[in-house]
C-alpha cells in the first residue's frame, strides 16, 4: 500500500506542477474494487487535457505498472487514465461538473451495491 501512497503523492505533483486544476483525491478502499484511489483533476484546453494524461501515463509506464492505458483517447473533454490501483480521470470543468465523481464516489456506497 505504500507504494500505491507515494504513487498517488507524484502523480499529484506532476498533475499540480503542469497546472492542472482542482485536483482531487477519493479513497476507494471498502467502495469498489476496481482501484484504491481515484484522482480528478480538470484541465483548461483538450490540449491541456491530452498533455496531462500523456505525463501521467508515462509516470505509470515507468513505474512498471504493464497494464495502464488511457480510455478516451478520442474525446477533447475527458480523459481516463487507468493505473489499475490508481485511476486518473481529467475533465474540462463543464464535464466534470455534469458526471460529479467526487460526489458519487465520496458518499458512503454500500458494499452490496458495488459490483464492478
Amino acid at each position: 500500500m505504500d507504494k500505491i501512497s507515494n504513487l498517488k503523492k507524484e502523480i499529484i505533483n506532476i498533475l499540480d506542477s503542469n497546472k492542472a486544476l482542482d485536483i482531487v483525491t477519493i479513497n476507494l478502499e471498502g467502495k469498489s474494487s476496481m482501484a484504491d484511489y481515484m484522482i480528478v483533476a480538470s484541465g483548461t484546453s483538450s490540449r491541456h487535457i491530452q498533455a496531462l494524461s500523456e505525463q501521467v501515463f508515462e509516470k505509470f509506464k515507468r513505474d512498471g505498472i504493464e497494464n495502464c492505458k488511457i480510455e478516451g483517447k478520442d474525446s477533447n473533454d475527458w480523459k481516463l487514465v487507468d493505473g489499475i490501483d490508481l485511476i486518473v480521470h481529467i475533465f474540462n470543468p463543464e464535464k466534470r461538473k455534469f458526471y460529479e465523481l467526487e460526489k458519487i464516489w465520496s458518499e458512503l456506497i454500500p458494499k452490496e451495491k458495488v459490483i464492478i
